[in-house]
């Protein structure tokens, strides 16, 4: 079975590839909203609207192996990426036969939500390793009398900002064995890891377990939504950080610590002088470096990309869509690389750790790896902010806004629409009102030019050559530089806000029954693994 010369694969072939981890992308190419509602395991979410932004960074490897799925409103996106897929060099691309209802006939698994890869195995590691945890009652107690406690979260910290434990103090999980005994010196102390739900809680918990701190620890049982369900009140606006100075001798115990753990785990060791032994022919290498994202800003190794070690293991799909690819990670001081591979190569990666800290001098790279992107397929003309500021004064010109739904809500040109891109052309057919020019923006500009070119072959096909397509220059980043006006809300959206999946543990407005069925939701993944069959997951 072929679709316009690219073959299909069946569920069954897929999923051999993913049990033997041969090096497989399989891509969900709808917006993440419907993703998020079901798809396989190892599915990563590339939505149609970003190929041309994210392919090349995503899946560094043309030849790489892609299986492409995803409907919108009965039309099949799949040919559509793949065609994509195609013109930006890649020559291995596949659709799953049959789609995602093809997966489900055969058997396939379902999963909902986003990350699952990392949650489900957060779940595993709990229901394997009885990851010890308190409950908010018992951790409130604890807080209220005062004890000998100190509370670690282990989400970002913009996220710490937005709500959290009273005392807590933002330790991101890949910082926790390297900073704990500076928060915790006395082995006395009790010592609490939580994060929004239940992942990074039990990761950071069972990290600090692994690493053979002698302090009692545990987890806060189902996080800031636990805390919530409970009926206690968070704190808003924190900002305690750990100490950034660790001690040498507390340095030196985290590095034993860790390198033991990822041995046990079977992480690789390499010199940084040898990885480009790693790059055979059909291996996909990532490297990235696991510090926090300000480290990486003042001076990184060349080539690595960011990824704090924390949010690696939690977003581990996103980072690296390719299942059976080749892992390399850095860092400065021997604890966070380690600790973050421990647990990549618990989920069945192939990881690589340099085997000795390079001198400081190699971290001479103050940018990160250049992005590069396809040309745009046609060539659209652009218009300054002010020029566009006049414009829109008279009747006559439409502005439509691709960036994110959530940007867009923020703060956008007055009177703009918003369209999710690969929704372009029904959204200016049935919704946005006829125009006789289009202007086309979003952050910078980058996905609007995409968007353009889409939008003047659409009107081109449809009998309206005579209307104008133009770019704002700069994006909405120039319009509010040059202090323009803004609007907010949703106030013209052209297509639904399916682009971003609302997280039940996200921001402080969640709805208690949603946060209760995420909950549940975790609770059932265990069970869901093992009807699955293709995670390769082996907890030490």
């Amino acid at each position: 079975m072929t679709t316009a010369s690219f073959p299909a694969l069946p569920f069954a072939a897929v999923r051999e590839r993913l049990i033997a981890r041969d090096e497989t992308a399989l891509l969900d190419v709808r917006e993440e909203d419907p993703f998020a509602q079901e798809h396989p395991l190892w599915a990563a979410n590339l939505p149609l609207s970003r190929i041309e932004i994210e392919a090349w960074r995503r899946i560094p490897r043309r030849d790489t192996l892609i299986v492409l799925y995803g409907e919108h409103q009965g039309t099949d996106l799949a040919p559509l990426a793949a065609k994509t897929f195609a013109a930006l060099g890649y020559t291995n691309v596949h659709l799953l036969e049959d789609g995602l209802e093809g997966w489900r006939r055969a058997g396939g698994e379902l999963f909902r939500d986003v990350n699952v890869p990392s949650k489900s195995f957060g779940e595993l590691v709990e229901h394997e390793r009885h990851t010890p945890s308190l409950s908010a009652s018992e951790v409130q107690a604890l807080v209220d009398s005062k004890a000998d406690l100190v509370v670690l979260d282990a989400r970002r910290f913009d996220e710490y900002q937005t709500m959290s434990i009273p005392t807590a103090t933002s330790v991101p999980g890949a910082e926790l064995v390297l900073r704990v005994r500076e928060l915790a010196p006395d082995p006395s102390t009790q010592v609490i890891v939580n994060c929004a739900g239940r992942t990074r809680s039990i990761i950071g918990t069972q990290s600090l377990v692994n690493a053979g701190i002698p302090n009692p620890v545990a987890a806060l049982r189902n996080g800031t939504i636990g805390w919530k369900l409970a009926g206690q009140v968070l704190d808003h606006g924190a900002s305690r950080q750990a100490p950034v100075a660790v001690s040498a001798e507390h340095r030196a115990q985290a590095q034993a610590d860790a390198r033991r753990v990822a041995q046990q785990a079977g992480v690789q060791r390499i010199a940084l002088d040898a990885l480009p032994t790693l790059e055979t022919p059909g291996r996909t290498v990532y490297r990235f470096d696991v510090r926090t994202p300000e480290e990486y800003g003042a001076g990184h190794l060349p080539g690595f990309a960011s990824a704090p070690g924390g949010q690696l293991v939690q977003e581990t799909d996103h980072h690296v869509p390719v299942r059976g690819a080749r892992i390399v990670l850095a860092d400065d001081d021997g604890v966070r690389a380690s600790m973050s591979a421990s647990w990549l190569a618990q989920m069945g990666w192939e990881v690589h750790v340099l085997d000795e800290v390079p001198a400081a001098s190699a971290y001479d790279e103050t940018t990160a790896p250049a992005a590069v992107h396809p040309p745009v397929a046609a060539t659209v003309s652009e218009v300054a902010p002010k020029e566009l500021a006049v414009w829109l004064a008279q009747p006559g010109t439409a502005v439509i806004d691709v960036t994110t739904s959530a940007n867009y809500v923020k703060r956008h040109i007055p009177g703009a629409w918003h369209a999710i891109r690969a929704q372009l052309a029904q959204a200016v057919g049935a919704v946005i009102p006829a125009s006789q020019r289009y202007v086309l923006t979003c952050g910078s500009s980058l996905l609007a030019g995409y968007a353009a070119a889409d939008l003047r072959s659409w009107l081109d096909a449809n009998g309206r050559r005579d209307t104008e397509v133009l770019l704002l220059a700069g994006g909405n980043a120039a319009w509010f530089a040059a202090g323009l006006d803004a609007e907010t809300g949703e106030t013209r959206l052209a297509t639904p806000r399916t682009d971003r999946y609302r997280r039940p543990y996200e921001g402080t407005d969640a709805p208690a029954e949603a946060m209760q069925a995420y909950l549940d939701w975790e609770f059932g993944l265990v069970a869901q693994l093992g009807h699955d069959g293709t995670h390769n997951f082996k907890v030490i």
